[in-house]
């Protein structure tokens, strides 16, 4: 197979080809910088290019895999990393100004175990200021590969950018609010956002402490179960890392899902959300009851006061963040984060104290409804594939930007693993997707139900023609 027709490949593929030698990884990382060199400069998924470093990684690869030395499936393959991600001299901003000119003297953890297991940097990809909700003003957001006047997303705009566009075959994600989920969802990619410690946070700018998750982004649910494998698992350097063996998340049965019970909350999943979702999530329930998958009508806990509170304990966790720059060096912030941090300074220790009991209560009656279920089944967002036109609009109400959080913040709240699927395309050609959710700690269950969702569907399998 030519280099030139290799990048929409999924990881697991590409692996493959690169572990039976029929490519090397010099090949395909010549092949990756030189698509970024040609389209990055009208998407502008990339911070930052790394081509040395890469060129540098790809011929340690090669010449371990010629001498047998095969680590497994991240070996010679190129992947990006969110630009809050600390990479060792490598300029790391944040999609801030204020940190513009920071290298980090180490590598984060997530950096430094995918580098252990033979991953390609090929560079830094974009985020919004701070992993919040906007791009920083002297920042040029990622342009959406499918549609130029759509969303990318955020905070992991660059991130669902690359992975979609071609560019990269696996990127690292986070999520405080819904920023794995919505760019998987608005660039026709796969996400998992993680249960909350099952990835170390060591070595990232926080956006939250408590919300933020690190997790894989990719082309299918194949390819996040191993990039999931490579970064979670305890970490001395960060005490909230959990402790629990990390298991193979491809070991689970994606051909038979008769042991799982799948639950649906009608009202949930439809009250206020677009016909197109609606209808997209019916679809993705008779797939997975097609593979045997139970689907069992349940009644999700009130998400209301989840959504309401989510911007007040991530304001006041964002200005504990930011206190070292904030407000010493305001005119380096955006009006979005700035604005946002500012907000933080009206709440008192009582409100906040309240919304973390009813935090606590929300995370008891999510625990208490997987009992009865393995998984729950709902909407990506409430509408899908929105213009950067809507968000604006969107953005200059608060009850349609409870909206846009209503399937996302409260499993930030929560803590609660889930994972993001290409489940169809709008009338424009744009992507749509649903989510699955799972208790705490049950990422293998999401893999496995990912993967045999997509064997029998092929959306994830459709690429933008760029």
């Amino acid at each position: 197979m030519a280099t030139s027709e290799l990048h929409y490949l999924e990881l697991n593929e590409i692996a493959h080809l690169i572990q039976t030698r029929k490519v090397s990884p010099v090949e395909v990382t010549q092949a990756q910088l030189a698509r970024i060199a040609e389209l990055d400069g009208k998407l502008r998924g990339y911070a930052l290019v790394t081509a040395d470093l890469a060129l540098e990684q790809a011929r340690r690869a090669e010449e371990q895999i010629t001498r047998r030395q095969y680590k497994g499936a991240l070996h010679g393959v190129p992947v990006g990393l969110k630009d809050l991600c600390y990479t060792l001299g490598i300029t790391t901003a944040a999609g801030t100004t204020v940190h513009q000119g920071f290298k980090p003297t180490f590598d984060g953890t997530v950096v430094k175990r995918l580098y252990a297991a033979g991953a390609i940097c090929l560079g830094k990809v974009q985020l919004t200021e701070g992993a919040f909700a906007d791009h920083h003003p002297s920042v040029k957001p990622p342009v959406n590969p499918w549609h130029p006047e759509h969303w990318s997303g955020a905070s992991s705009s660059g991130s669902g950018v690359a992975a979609a566009a071609g560019l990269c075959y696996g990127a690292i994600g986070s999520d405080t609010g819904g920023s794995i989920r919505f760019p998987c969802a608005a660039n026709g990619v796969t996400g998992i956002k993680p249960t909350w410690g099952r990835v170390s946070r060591y070595g990232a700018f926080e956006l939250a402490a408590t919300l933020d998750h690190l997790g894989p982004m990719g082309r299918s649910a194949t390819d996040c179960g191993i990039m999931l494998g490579a970064i979670a698992g305890a970490d001395p350097d960060d005490p909230t890392a959990s402790q629990k063996a990390v298991p193979d998340y491809l070991l689970g049965n994606d051909r038979d899902l008769r042991d799982l019970r799948v639950g649906v909350d009608e009202r949930y999943n439809s009250e206020g959300v677009d016909t197109a979702m609606v209808r997209t999530v019916h679809d993705t329930a008779r797939v997975l009851a097609s593979l045997g998958a139970q689907m069992v009508s349940v009644q999700m806990p009130s998400v209301d006061d989840m959504v309401r509170d989510w911007g007040a304990a991530c304001a006041v966790e964002t200005a504990v963040a930011h206190e070292a720059t904030f407000p010493a060096r305001r005119v380096d912030y955006g009006p979005g984060l700035a604005g946002f941090i500012d907000s933080a300074r009206g709440i008192s220790a009582a409100a906040l104290h309240k919304i973390g009991l009813r935090r606590h209560a929300f995370r008891g009656r999510l625990a208490a409804l997987f009992r009865d279920i393995d998984l729950l089944l709902i909407p990506a967002q409430f509408i899908p594939s929105p213009t950067k036109a809507q968000m604006a609009t969107l953005g200059q109400d608060p009850n349609a930007l409870g909206a846009l959080i209503r399937f996302t913040a409260p499993f930030d709240m929560s803590g609660s693993p889930t994972i993001t699927l290409p489940s169809g395309f709008t009338a424009r050609n744009t992507p749509i997707a649903v989510q699955l959710v799972s208790a705490h700690w049950g990422e293998d269950l999401l893999v496995r139900a990912g993967r045999a969702y997509q064997r029998e569907t092929d959306w994830h399998r459709q690429h933008p023609k760029l």
